[in-house]
């Protein structure tokens, strides 16, 4: 499963909160709105998350700029496809899952599925 440390997570926020690849700085900025943290540790986190996949990065001038591989919303459906697949039993994860949900996200999951039988 591919899950964040809670820093990870707190700079994938900034970054998909963001509108455009920003820099290790700009990260920064935008996170010591709420905590302090050292530049260096930005950048190591950033690093880190490259080299696990989910940033890329351009070089500009002699610095990165980093954004986002997928939504927070594609990231957290591969997240439910991760517990899903490991799962002994998707079937009654899923049905459990179903029994929960509300009227509202019932309906979108049926105009979802609907979609997809379209689309075979």
């Amino acid at each position: 499963m591919r899950r964040l440390g809670e820093l990870e997570a707190t700079v994938m926020d900034v970054l998909w909160r963001g509108s455009e690849p920003m820099l290790v700085r700009e990260v920064l900025e935008e996170i010591a709105k709420e905590r302090e943290l050292a530049y260096t540790t930005v950048m190591t986190v950033l690093d880190n998350l490259y080299r696990k996949e989910w940033v890329v990065r351009e070089m500009e001038g002699r610095a990165y700029r980093y954004r986002a591989i997928t939504s927070r919303e594609e990231s957290t459906a591969q997240t439910l496809r991760d517990v899903l697949d490991s799962a002994r039993d998707p079937e009654s994860v899923l049905l459990h899952f179903a029994q929960s949900v509300s009227e509202e996200e019932s309906d979108i999951l049926r105009r979802a599925l609907r979609r997809k039988q379209r689309k075979r």
